[in-house]
């Protein structure tokens, strides 16, 4: 049997789905889509389901590309059961889109979940008035506990004769039944496609072939000429036709819905008058991304430099086999200290803080605090004629700038979503997090106790540099090549609940930080190859690497740096976390990739070939503004299915890097004359 699973955002869909299905689940793509399933078995009672766990949805009037999948999913017909997750402590809210889906079809079980959270609320709710008004199986559970599981999956196999209708007025009936008739689609309620059709859903008429249809199309807007005869312009048709449906979902709520506790909401109310203040909202939000680049500044240097002792301390081991196979002493040298080289540096670097700033994102997903910071920047993105939840993306960017272009799926308007995509490299992801640190602690700070606490509190300052330049080049995008007002759009702040450690350091590691890590080892070992070959290939008496150097040398000191640097960032595309090793190289005129045992003597090499102050601050600017990674631009070609935003997505950090790096390194030079 194939089961949906679908629900509102934060209702614990998810962990509905991992207690029914364990380990035995797989991810892929939805076919023609960029949108990602995840798909699972389970065997109960010698029947085995097939369980889609579709995206989070608040209604089946989509408008972006989850919900088109979860909206096409339901009207496809194509599945035995849908199983709608809704939250006990929100119900009412909840209930749109079930009310929608069984418009749709009769194979549905309302699933209330988080049932310990109602209770602690003094939320009570009659289940079984609410099953005899919505005439289909209701089901509490309290998944996380795994309480009621038993009696959801016994309900599968339950055939439901009939389930309720919302109750359109007169306008909106008419409307239907002149299109009803040359509707002849089997397995759905007809009444449902009608109501999608008279709100001209273009993309959804394309998907069912409905476009096609003049006869229909002509009959579509005959119904739209009669809503707006009766004072309902066609593009408040869904909004007149959704506002029916919450009306009814009020009158079930009030029949079966009983708050014993007044104040039930009032703890969070008190927390979110702190966390989403004017003032408050902002200073604990600097305070929470300082003290998050703190643990993962600290935590990060042991697990890295036991790693880096480990993988180097191979090395001799390695070469002795590619000996023993008889493989030639150039070939040897070029996957060691080229390929492997690199490999290991990159898992090295990017591999600790990566396993330690996910699960501490991940953690601040499952407490639900995440909406807020979307919640408190939604103001300022308005006024960039953008909106709230590209400050999401922007946050899941600051582990990986790929992760954050994946995550702009979220915003509805593609215009929206692609300044999101664009801005992302603006925000520096763990892979650039080595470079500004090493910068900060060689050239301002000294070397002391306090060190970490006051990089940490330099590095924020440094992010917001990068915040602030994420808002400026939204507003110039938003005025010229992305014209357009802000979209409206529904964001839900969740409550507060305690979260579940275990799941969330699994997820954050198999997710996100293993994720990211294939693709940067995929994309760096034939990287690690270009540079040594690069190293090592003599023209005359200088390397490839040296000749191209001193040619950006002098592009290089009119922006504050020199052409080793440069260089280091241009071989530094596949991974940002191999550019202070190619400047070492650089430096050094070394054929491979090697490392300084401190900081010390790190500083003292780049002061001895002209590093000042100014060149650290220029580094820091460029690290902060130059193009993303490879695996990132990859990512942006995939999801915007174009090579012209890709290139954009190069050339724009790019440029605004190279603009603010030539006017402070010519300003410093002014004023020192």
């Amino acid at each position: 049997m194939k089961v949906g699973l679908i629900g509102n955002p934060n209702v614990g869909k998810s962990t509905i789905f991992n207690t029914l299905t364990g380990l035995n689940q797989h991810t892929g793509n939805w076919s023609g889509k960029t949108v990602e399933k995840a798909t699972g078995y389970k065997t109960y009672k010698n029947i085995k389901y097939q369980i889609e766990d579709l995206p989070g949805t608040y209604s089946l009037m989509a408008h972006s590309k989850e919900e088109e999948v979860t909206r096409d999913f339901v009207y496809s017909g194509d599945y035995d059961k849908l199983i709608v997750v809704c939250d006990a402590t929100c119900l009412e809210r909840n209930l749109n889109l079930v009310l929608q889906v069984l418009e749709v079809t009769n194979k549905v079980i309302v699933c209330i979940n988080l049932l310990d959270e109602a209770q602690k609320k003094g939320i009570e709710i009659d289940f079984k008035k609410l099953e005899n008004i919505l005439k289909v199986p209701v089901i509490p559970v309290t998944a996380k506990k795994n309480i009621g599981i038993d009696k959801l999956l016994e309900s599968l196999t339950n055939k439901n004769k009939e389930s309720y209708q919302v109750k359109y007025d007169d306008n909106i009936k008419e409307a239907i039944y002149k299109i009803k008739p040359l509707i002849d689609k089997q397995n759905i309620n007809k009444e449902a496609i009608c109501l999608r059709l008279i709100c001209h859903d273009v993309n959804f008429m394309e998907t069912f072939n409905f476009s096609s249809d003049k006869i229909l199309s002509l009959k579509i807007k005959e119904a739209q000429n009669h809503l707006n005869k009766k004072g309902i312009p066609k593009d408040e048709i869904e909004t007149y036709i959704t506002e029916e449906v919450i009306r009814d979902c009020g009158d079930i709520a009030r029949k079966t819905i009983n708050f014993t506790k007044k104040d039930y909401s009032k703890r969070d109310r008190i927390i979110d008058k702190f966390l989403t203040g004017k003032i408050t909202g902002f200073i604990s939000m600097l305070c929470l991304l300082m003290i998050i680049f703190w643990i993962t500044i600290n935590g990060a240097n042991y697990p890295s430099s036991w790693l880096y002792d480990f993988f180097f301390g191979l090395e001799d081991n390695i070469i002795e086999v590619l000996k023993f196979i008889h493989l030639p002493n150039l070939v040897i040298d070029a996957l060691v200290f080229g390929v492997y080289r690199v490999l290991a540096w990159v898992v090295a670097v990017m591999l600790p803080p990566m396993a330690i700033f996910f699960p501490l994102f991940t953690l601040l997903e499952d407490l639900g605090y995440l909406p807020r910071i979307a919640f408190n920047l939604d103001n300022i993105f308005k006024k960039c004629a953008s909106c709230g939840k590209q400050a999401l993306t922007m946050a899941m960017g600051f582990g990986c700038n790929a992760v954050g272009v994946i995550g702009s799926r979220i915003i509805d308007s593609p215009r929206e979503r692609l300044m999101a995509i664009l801005t992302n490299a603006f925000v520096p992801c763990n892979g650039r997090f080595p470079i500004l640190i090493s910068m900060i602690t060689m050239f301002l700070i000294t070397f002391s106790k306090t060190s970490s606490f006051l990089s940490a509190l330099l590095l924020t300052s440094i992010i917001l540099v990068g915040i602030i330049m994420t808002f400026v080049i939204s507003k110039i995008l938003s005025k010229t090549l992305l014209k357009g007002v802000p979209s409206a759009f529904t964001l839900e702040l969740p409550p507060y609940r305690k979260p579940q450690i275990t799941k969330v350091i699994i997820r954050s590691i198999f997710d996100r930080t293993l994720f990211v890590l294939k693709r940067a080892i995929c994309i760096s070992a034939p990287a690690g190859l270009v540079i040594w070959l690069m190293a090592n290939i003599q023209v005359g008496d200088q390397s490839i690497l040296k000749i191209c150097a001193d040619a950006l040398d002098p592009f290089g000191q009119m922006i504050g740096m020199d052409g080793v640097i440069l260089m280091a960032f241009i071989l530094g595309f596949p991974a940002n976390e191999i550019v202070i090793p190619i400047m070492i190289m650089g430096y050094m005129s070394l054929g491979y990739i090697t490392e300084f045992d401190n900081l010390y003597e790190l500083k003292n090499l780049f002061v001895q070939n002209g590093w000042t102050c100014l060149t650290a601050i220029c580094v820091m600017i460029f690290t902060l503004m130059h193009f993303p990674c490879l695996t990132t631009v990859l990512t942006i070609k995939k999801e915007t299915g174009s090579y012209k935003w890709a290139l954009l997505s190069i050339l724009i950090p790019l440029i605004t890097g190279i603009t603010l790096c030539f006017i402070l390194t010519q300003t410093y030079h002014i004023f020192l004359i």
